[in-house]
């Protein structure tokens, strides 16, 4: 395993990161073992959130927090552990959302099911229209002085919000947003418009979630046949796979697959290298459902991917800047 600074922090993290989703587990045993061979393939950076549960069913919210506080104990020192807040976690009118009761209940509630009493990472899930944002920064900072919290973050906000936030913590003296959470694969590179410059002038780390397009840069879908019954883009009907690996989204994943094959590798670890080949990325994000994928994911790292080859991955996938 490779390990790099988050931003400009001193804190290392693994290059790819275990995300605990767990949407294609059969049962919470079988989600503990891969994050355990995770770990044993030196893994150090699980990525949660308070929402997360196994199984692909809401009613199992909080859950992924409960299976990794299980996994954490006896190795919890040795592990970089993210959680979230924001989203929706149930049906009151204070049950989602940025305001200090939102964070401050939230966290508390993320620490007893992960069995800890920090959060190396915690991230703000989402940006909060409705709560002042000096609310969000000050209770967040709290939480940094508490000693809950070690470091900020923020998931999917667009750079001009990163740099509100950043602003504001600054002129209030409070701990800032240390890194980012967004998408980032060769069919989604909107990060490169706003997002990477702002980031190299902050210092910010980068976390690129779904860095194989949620499965499709992984070879395992045919472009001319229905997605297999029983894989994600099966089950998930609201998602368009047609639309979705149709036109330029066709010729990027058709050279992923071709090239990979002529480099000796799989189409995950030649998308994932690629992802891994940006300098503002610290850590990719993995969504594996069985241990194999694990292992196959982590051969993105420990080799480096030739420049010509690069060039041709960032032409292909142009359209989606």
């Amino acid at each position: 395993m490779e390990y790099k600074n988050f931003g400009t922090t001193g804190l290392k993290v693994s290059r790819l990161a275990l995300g605990l989703g767990l949407r294609g587990q059969q049962s919470e045993s079988e989600a503990k073992r891969m994050i355990e061979r995770a770990l044993e393939l030196g893994i150090n950076f699980i990525d949660c959130a308070n929402i997360y549960g196994p199984m692909d069913d809401r009613a199992n919210i909080g859950r992924s927090e409960v299976v990794l506080g299980q996994v954490l104990q006896g190795r919890r020192d040795d592990l970089v552990i993210t959680t979230k807040v924001a989203s929706q976690v149930g049906s009151g009118p204070n049950d989602r959302g940025l305001s200090r009761y939102h964070i401050l209940r939230e966290v508390e509630r993320s620490l007893k099911r992960l069995n800890t009493d920090h959060i190396d990472i915690y991230l703000a899930h989402m940006y909060d229209e409705s709560t002042p944002l000096e609310e969000t920064v000050r209770a967040f900072d709290d939480l940094v002085r508490s000693g809950k919290v070690r470091y900020l973050a923020c998931c999917n906000y667009a750079a001009w919000q990163v740099g509100r936030a950043l602003w504001l913590a600054d002129k209030l003296n409070a701990a800032a947003y240390a890194g980012v959470q967004n998408p980032y694969s060769l069919l989604n590179r909107n990060l490169e418009r706003e997002m990477f410059g702002l980031v190299r002038d902050q210092g910010l780390g980068v976390m690129a979630y779904s860095p194989l397009a949620v499965g499709l840069l992984t070879g395992a879908y045919s472009l001319d046949q229905p997605p297999p019954q029983g894989s994600l883009w099966a089950r998930r009907t609201d998602w368009d796979f047609a639309a979705s690996t149709g036109g330029a989204a066709r010729e990027v994943i058709s050279t992923v697959v071709a090239l990979a094959a002529e480099l000796g590798k799989t189409p995950s670890q030649l998308a994932l290298a690629w992802v891994l080949s940006q300098p503002e990325v610290s850590v990719a994000i993995l969504g594996p459902d069985t241990i194999s994928q694990v292992e196959e994911n982590v051969g993105a790292v420990g080799w480096v991917l030739d420049a010509t080859l690069k060039a041709k991955l960032d032409a292909v996938s142009s359209a989606f800047v």
